[in-house]
């Protein structure tokens, strides 16, 4: 076989889509579109989701990635933390995300102790997320101590999400729910994310950290990095959407409320419960003949 006709054979390989959030393309946004991004220094957003009906809704309006956090442990399952969650836990609300959208990059948190004691054990993890729920990416937290298990996903076509900064499944060790990454700490913040770079990660969170390191954070790196409490220079933006959508009673401070969605689910099931309660509703529309 002559080389033009191998390259002819070959299967076309689509282009990025103009731009990620509300791009015109239908199909499923890929790393590739994510690095393409970052090289035209486009922004874009990313939401959780842990549902079909929401995961549609937010699929329609453009989103681009969503995750699928371990944050369900308090937004879904009522824990106070997220480290009660778990693989078997997270497995069916990530399968529902995917089926319910069609463009966006689907990425599974890998919940605390499921990938920590050895890069298998993430392999194994990874792998039902992507075999049993139909993840695109998985993400986790840490810096030098996850990097050979960064690798061994990678190297096996699984692609990774890092994490940096304020680490939720470290709250214990952290002291709580603290800005991170202040003075020398920075250093070691920003020699970590470089490090996951190298590892092969093809995005990294930066949580709660000051905006200043954050910059230096994402104009050092090629991949993109997604901010949450990190300040406007990230190359995108990441909010829980219970948070987002006003249902949090008492939101972070980097949070900001785009509805109070808790205030009108309020008014409209007292409209209902009044409604049944003097006969107003059902009415014959409302009803068979």
């Amino acid at each position: 076989m002559s080389s033009e006709t191998a390259v002819s054979a070959a299967p076309a390989v689509s282009s990025p889509p103009a731009a990620l959030y509300g791009g015109a393309s239908k199909r499923r946004v890929t790393v590739r579109d994510i690095a393409a991004a970052k090289e035209r220094h486009e922004k874009w957003p990313m939401v959780t989701a842990y549902d079909a009906m929401t995961a549609r809704v937010f699929d329609e309006a453009g989103i681009p990635v969503m995750l699928v956090g371990d944050s369900a442990a308090m937004v879904v399952y009522g824990y106070d933390s997220t480290l009660p969650v778990t693989v078997d836990d997270l497995i069916p609300l990530t399968a529902a995300v995917v089926r319910g959208s069609s463009r966006a990059m689907v990425v599974a948190d890998l919940p605390f102790g499921s990938y920590q004691s050895s890069p298998q054990q993430a392999l194994e993890t990874a792998a039902r997320f992507m075999k049993e729920a139909g993840a695109h990416a998985v993400k986790l937290e840490g810096g030098h101590r996850v990097l050979p298990q960064v690798e061994l996903l990678v190297s096996a076509g699984i692609p990774v999400m890092a994490h940096l900064g304020l680490t939720p499944q470290s709250v214990n060790t952290l002291g709580g729910y603290r800005v991170q990454g202040r003075g020398q700490a920075g250093d070691e913040l920003m020699a970590d994310a470089k490090a996951l770079e190298h590892a092969g990660a093809f995005a990294l969170v930066l949580e709660c950290v000051p905006t200043d390191l954050a910059h230096r954070v994402t104009t050092s790196l090629s991949i993109p990095t997604v901010g949450i409490g990190a300040g406007p220079y990230t190359d995108a933006q990441v909010l829980v959407w219970q948070d987002l959508m006003g249902l949090t009673p008492r939101p972070a401070k980097f949070v900001k409320k785009y509805f109070d969605l808790a205030g009108e689910m309020d008014r409209a099931v007292r409209a209902y419960a009044d409604e049944v309660v003097s006969g107003a509703f059902p009415t014959p529309e409302h009803s068979y003949r």
